[in-house]
């Protein structure tokens, strides 16, 4: 598994990143796993597969690090698929679905909440999703369902925001459930590692009134479960392709 993480230039995500990767090795101990990052740091998932491949491996699962499918997973990780195939023919590539959207991601939400001292599904308290935001509109709508579908779970109103390319931004949605009426509103952060657009939010939510900001998903159980979960399909989709 090559696992292709967005990268950052702080320090703290690519920690984050390798205490997730560890925690996906003790579930999987069969299974070689490789860190990877598009931006920003070392080492590249180029570099990771063309090592790979020199080094005798002629099947591959690459899995994007990523909790929406927008520029990156359509674009970045394909065009780095492509150069590695024309230098490595013999190593087959397969390539996961991104992380999100997944129960799971919900399941591992409300732990992060939790972790903030907020009760899961509070009828009193309203949670604004935060992304990092897209330029792809079916990115951000992703969003917007995830926090529908979140709802019913027992909030008393979950509504998206972004932190970049799109509205509402996070103050701004906290300061409307607040106008709204609701008692108490919470941010859920939609982040995997921490960062400049996690560091952002928190400053503006909490700003604008918000109780609590929860931290990014980080190593949470259920991520690292969903990880398995999304290399497991990949093997599954592949050999089920071959079949045909």
């Amino acid at each position: 598994m090559v696992a292709v993480a967005h990268g950052s230039r702080d320090p703290r995500a690519a920690a984050t990143v390798t205490e997730l990767l560890d925690a996906v090795r003790e579930r999987r101990p069969d299974v070689p796993v490789h860190g990877s990052f598009l931006d920003h740091g070392p080492p590249a998932p180029d570099r990771v597969l063309e090592g790979i491949a020199r080094d005798g491996a002629e099947d591959t699962v690459v899995l994007p690090l990523l909790l929406t499918a927008a520029y990156h997973s359509k674009t970045d990780i394909p065009g780095v698929l492509n150069r590695v195939r024309g230098l490595h023919p013999r190593l087959r590539l397969r390539t996961a679905e991104t992380l999100g959207p997944h129960r799971l991601l919900m399941d591992a939400l409300e732990r992060r909440l939790s972790d903030a001292g907020v009760e899961p599904g509070d009828p009193d308290t309203a949670v604004v999703l935060v992304s990092a935001g897209s330029s792809h509109a079916s990115a951000n709508a992703t969003i917007a369902r995830l926090a529908r579908e979140w709802r019913p779970r027992g909030w008393r109103d979950v509504v998206p925001a972004y932190a970049s390319a799109t509205s509402p931004g996070p103050a701004e949605a906290v300061a409307a459930l607040l106008d709204a009426g609701a008692p108490r509103v919470a941010v859920a952060s939609y982040f995997l590692a921490p960062g400049y657009f996690a560091d952002k939010v928190r400053t503006a939510a909490l700003g604008a009134g918000a109780a609590a900001v929860s931290p990014v998903l980080g190593a949470a159980p259920e991520v690292a479960d969903l990880i398995v979960r999304r290399y497991e399909e990949a093997l599954v989709a592949s050999r089920a392709a071959t079949a045909v």
